[in-house]
């Protein structure tokens, strides 16, 4: 007889140390069969170090591990998928021109195998667990075909297969559309009536309270607890995370002098093999509000950002009109990118790579400051003084945490640290256009709240800010207009006041929905 309640994953006295920092600190928790545990914190709280560990891919510094009451001896993927754990990352190891079939039975152990599989038999096999879960997908479909949504339930089936019945899922909605995640927890819920365990590292509250039953919290590497998630909400959750009260609410005012400051018109972009990244895309920008522009990674919101900076060849009939505060039209089509930033128009993309772009890991703050303010200098002497201040003012303004303005290299800073220097940085150039990208990506709750607040100050000043990101939740609580782009198109723009999650949802994955 199986009971529901008994425990298949136990951690005691958990700690993971890496060089310098101390991922994991004593970390006891348990995780029963049967249910959804949710897995919360802060970025760098420990969450993907601690699941590693579980998976086999970290053996802890100290500490024990048990699945299903026997006691971890040697860690290792193999070993753990042996023992039933099975982990779908955030970024898929499928073989693209495998078809589903393929890809699921190939992730079974060779030696079971020989060489030579029989593909009907994989894809009998695949339907039938493809029915038993409601993983809608078609077993012969080839996997370079198929959404990013498809390809991560192939994921899922794959650890199936293998016979896991404890699942970590890793930041499983980050790629989704609203749609595609309702799908994904109707599959979870099935699998948790089929006694499985499953763990779900995410950062979207809303998200855990809606699938989860039990939530644990962790922060800065410590376990703080976990609860019930029908005794949680939002606001309980992120006290926890943050260690403090925060307050959750994006402001909204509403700017009510808007003047149009920037005019794009039959945009058109094409890349090397010479396909359409943007599509005939046409909208304006206003001085004094917060345009978001959503979609389905990929579907050319950073070409649109590139265009209007200079970074991108503009195909025949392209227009971008830049209209200053005394109303002069200022086409931008073939201007340099410095003089397009002379005229006030910042980009401030937070790449994955966030040396990649913008920041110079081996110069301290202040002189990575100096890169963005070294024309404000008259002559050949730059004002020192003034990138000190605002180094000063930025590092305190948002919390920056670094030994010493003037001489730790940035490259020592934690990513959220060095992002927060990155978006201060192109706020403090007083932009009249700001577009900003992935400004919070990996940030924790609390500065993200910083940062859309910074967005908003500047939007009242009368900037026009872009705003691309990729949490639709905070796309309607902090865009006056809402553009949708779908595969290089634009589907709609829509006024994020009265839009619905669901609505941008289906125009995300639908032209002209």
């Amino acid at each position: 007889e199986i009971h529901m309640s008994e425990t298949v994953v136990k951690f005691e006295h958990v700690s993971m140390e890496f060089p310098g920092v101390l991922a994991n600190d004593d970390v006891s928790l348990e995780i029963k069969k049967g249910e959804v545990f949710a897995l919360v914190g802060e970025n760098g709280a420990g969450k993907s170090t601690l699941m590693n560990i579980l998976y086999g891919i970290n053996t802890p510094t100290n500490g024990e591990v048990y699945v299903k009451g026997r006691r971890i001896e040697h860690f290792s993927p193999k070993a753990a998928i042996e023992r039933g754990v099975g982990m779908v990352h955030q970024h898929f190891m499928l073989v693209p021109s495998f078809t589903v079939a393929q890809n699921i039975v190939l992730s079974r152990e060779p030696r079971r195998f020989g060489v030579f599989f029989d593909n009907a038999g994989a894809e009998r096999e695949t339907r039938g667990l493809v029915e038993e879960y409601g993983l809608e997908v078609d077993p012969s479909a080839v996997v370079r075909d198929i959404s990013v949504g498809l390809q991560q339930r192939v994921e899922i089936l794959k650890t199936l297969y293998r016979g896991a019945d404890i699942l970590i899922l890793d930041e499983p909605t980050a790629v989704l559309t609203p749609q595609e995640t309702e799908k994904l927890f109707t599959v979870m819920r099935n699998m948790k009536k089929d006694g499985k365990a499953i763990i779900i590292i995410t950062h979207k509250l809303h998200e855990v309270l809606a699938v989860s039953d039990r939530v644990a919290v962790l922060r800065k590497g410590e376990y703080i607890g976990d609860t019930d998630t029908a005794t949680a909400s939002q606001q309980s959750l992120t006290d926890m995370m943050v260690g403090r009260a925060v307050s959750l609410n994006i402001d909204r005012p509403l700017n009510e002098n808007q003047t149009e400051r920037l005019r794009v018109e039959h945009l058109t972009i094409k890349n090397k093999e010479g396909v359409k990244m943007l599509d005939d895309v046409t909208f304006t920008a206003m001085g004094g509000e917060i345009l978001g522009i959503a979609g389905i990674a990929g579907s050319g919101q950073k070409e649109l950002l590139e265009s209007i900076s200079g970074l991108q060849k503009l195909e025949d009939g392209s227009k971008i009109t830049y209209i200053e505060p005394d109303g002069t039209e200022c086409l931008l089509n073939g201007m340099d990118p410095l003089d397009i930033i002379r005229k006030g128009l910042l980009l401030s993309f937070v790449p994955e790579d966030r040396f990649g772009m913008g920041l110079v890991g081996g110069m301290n703050i202040i002189q990575n400051i100096m890169l963005r303010t070294y024309r404000r200098g008259k002559g050949p002497l730059t004002d020192r003084k003034f990138p000190r201040d605002l180094s000063q003012k930025i590092v305190d303004d948002l919390e920056v945490v670094t030994p010493d303005i003037g001489r730790t290299p940035i490259r020592r800073l934690s990513g959220g640290n060095v992002q927060k220097v990155l978006v201060g940085r192109e706020i403090a150039q007083n932009p009249a256009v700001l577009m900003t990208a992935y400004a919070v990506r990996g940030l924790d709750i609390n500065t993200s709240y910083v940062i859309y607040n910074l967005l908003t100050e500047q939007k009242m000043k009368g900037v026009a800010v872009i705003y691309v990101g990729e949490d639709l939740d905070v796309l309607l609580e902090l865009c006056d207009r809402i553009l949708v782009l779908c595969g290089g198109k634009v589907s709609g723009i829509v006024d994020g006041r009265k839009t619905t999650k669901d609505a941008v949802g289906l125009m995300m994955t639908k032209i002209g929905g």
